[in-house]
């Protein structure tokens, strides 16, 4: 059963974060859809929604009523599709972690994080939430401590998502120190 609902919000992930037109689908200008529309286009019941919205751990997904009285789903963030959260923007705290893969530590000490195909670069509030992060591809991961009061202080806007996760435009290779591990040597 948990195999099922992994597949399912990878699948409610890629409609709401890149790809709504594959399920028919149009998101409202800040990422919102009706779920009764969702639910339809991917011929999926409540249940299997509410067990993928409530069971994720890290809330990738925000449910609300909207202002015509439905109820409406987005991602909270992480979308490749032009969408505007309309995120306040937010004092950091003095630092914050970035988690990748241990491979990507030269160019990224070179030309900073840059936020792809995503809106903004995703950052964690800790260590471990960032370590997860950088671990979903497999192989050696680096947690990299950011400056953010530094970046902040520089003028850099940050937000915060709906289920925590900071957001920034770009980290500067400046503002980024390779977090040393207990145990590491150097």
């Amino acid at each position: 059963m948990q195999r099922e609902l992994v597949r399912l919000s990878k699948r409610i992930a890629l409609v709401l974060r890149h790809r709504p037109d594959v399920a028919g689908l149009r998101l409202d200008p800040q990422g919102w859809v009706p779920v009764d529309e969702l639910l339809s286009a991917l011929g999926i019941s409540r249940a299997q929604l509410d067990a993928v919205v409530t069971g994720n751990d890290k809330q990738r997904y925000a449910v609300e009523v909207g202002p015509d009285g439905r109820e409406r789903i987005r991602a909270s963030q992480g979308h490749s599709v032009a969408v505007d959260l309309e995120l306040p923007r937010v004092t950091p705290p003095a630092e914050l972690f970035h988690g990748t893969a241990a491979a990507n530590l030269a160019p990224i000490l070179r030309d900073g994080l840059h936020r792809a195909r995503r809106h903004h670069v995703h950052l964690s509030a800790d260590v471990a939430t960032a370590r997860a992060v950088g671990a979903r591809r497999g192989g050696a991961v680096l947690v990299l401590r950011v400056d953010a009061a530094a970046m902040a202080a520089d003028g850099y806007a940050f937000y915060r998502s709906a289920n925590g996760v900071w957001l920034v435009d770009a980290v500067p290779p400046e503002y980024l120190r390779p977090l040393r591990e207990p145990g590491s040597v150097g």
